[in-house]
This record gives C-alpha cells, structure tokens and sequence, in this order.
C-alpha cells in the first residue's frame, strides 16, 4: 500500500517541489493551497499524469479549524491514514512592527503557526494509532535569529521551532518523528518582492554564493521521511552557512 503525504501551501515555490519529490517516490498526496486554485490542480494533474499516484486537492484557509478538520476527514475517508504531515503553508508581512493591524498579525499567527497545530492534532492519533508516521514543519532561519521588518513573521517561525522540539518529544515514545527545516533565503515568489539589487546584496552574504533551491528543500523533506527514525525534535537548518 502506498504511503499518503499532505503537504500545505502546496500550489508553488516549496510546497510544489515538495508534492514533486513525495509523488517521484511513489506516495499518493494531499495538496492544499489557499488561493491558487488554478495553479494547484494544474499541478495535480501533472503528478498524477506522470507519476500515475492518486491526489486529492482542497482549497482552504488552513488557519481556520473547520477547513482543516473537513479536509483531514476527507482525506482519512478516500485514503484511511497519513503518514507524512508536511506543514508547509507560509504567508510574510515586511513592515513595522507599529505600522501593523491586529488584523495583519492575527492572519500571519494563524496561517503560520496555528495551521500547523490545527492539522497536527487531528493527524496524530491515527499516527499513534499506527506507532508509525513523520511530522515536517517548513520554518525560516528567521525563527532562530529574528528578522527586523518582519516580528509577526519571525515570532511565528520560532513558535514552529519549540512546537517543533516539544511535539518531537511527546511523540517519540510513539515512534513518530517531528522536525523542522529552518530555510534561508530560498528563490522563491516570498523573495522576489526584493529589488535586483537588494537580491544581489544578500546572496553576497552567503557563503555559498546563491541562494538555496525549492528542490533542495525538497530533497532534504523527502530524506527526513526515509528512515532517521532516532532523528527527532530537531530545527535543521538550510542556509548555505548564511547564519
């Protein structure tokens, strides 16, 4: 029997790459984005296509508990178990920290930090149940070190890193792995807000002179599912030694 991964803000960037590398091993996925509709069941049917795997496509607010319980339950209905989380859904906000609404913060607290306690706490006890499963958190550098211009942003990827570290204790005795991938500046939509020359400056901060590839991420989600069942509670971090 195939293996199941759900993978959050999943239509592009990370999350595409992450359904790529999951669907070329063979599992059958759960992709969820909140407003590319078109982008994601594009990339659905390509997967499916060519990797010749099942894919079931929501399209959510996965900040709101009662799209992520309707999805979880679908999902245990066609497919009866999962066993990768991967919470990978992400949204920024650059500005000052007193030029933000509480609208503005509540919506980044939910969709990065509280998605992944809505979707972990209804994905583990059947994990439990199974003594069998892995938890990937897609977090930032910025949630070890802060971001100035980006508190929300960065406060929310250091709750990921401790939600990360404690859940990974809570369930070790489970047999169940939680970690995270702490990312640095990875070529992506988030990133090209960023002028050509402020681009420039950063890579030129980064010892290895580039920034890091969705692929890369990807590859690094996919080898954390394989096996390193004693690799657990860990913040990993994918920088090109950036900090």
């Amino acid at each position: 029997m195939k293996q199941v991964a759900l993978i959050t803000g999943a239509s592009r960037g990370i999350g595409a790459a992450i359904a790529e590398a999951f669907a070329g091993n063979g599992y059958h996925l759960v992709l969820c984005c909140h407003k590319s509709a078109e982008q994601l069941h594009a990339l659905s049917e390509k997967l499916s296509r060519t990797y010749r795997i099942q894919i079931r496509c929501f399209v959510g607010d996965v900040g709101d508990c009662e799209f992520v319980q309707d999805m979880i339950s679908a999902t245990m209905e066609e497919f009866g178990q999962i066993d990768v989380l991967i919470n990978n859904a992400g949204i920024s906000y650059i500005g000052l920290l007193t030029d933000m609404s509480v609208d503005d913060w509540n919506r980044i607290v939910a969709t990065n930090l509280s998605s992944a306690f809505l979707t972990s706490r209804l994905c583990v006890p059947q994990m439990v149940a199974r003594k069998s499963g892995h938890i990937i958190n897609i977090s930032s550098v910025w949630g070890s070190v802060g971001a100035s211009c980006e508190v929300a942003y960065s406060a929310c990827k250091g709750g990921i890193h401790a939600f990360t570290k404690a859940l990974g204790k809570e369930l070790a005795p489970s047999g169940i792995t939680v970690n995270a991938i702490a990312c640095g500046v990875i070529d992506t939509d988030m990133n090209r807000c960023f002028s050509e020359e402020e681009r420039e400056a950063l890579i030129q901060e980064i010892p290895a002179g580039r920034m890091g590839t969705p692929a890369e991420v990807a590859q690094l989600t996919l080898t954390l599912c394989s096996g390193h069942s004693y690799l657990t509670g860990q913040v990993i971090t994918l920088d090109g030694g950036w900090v």
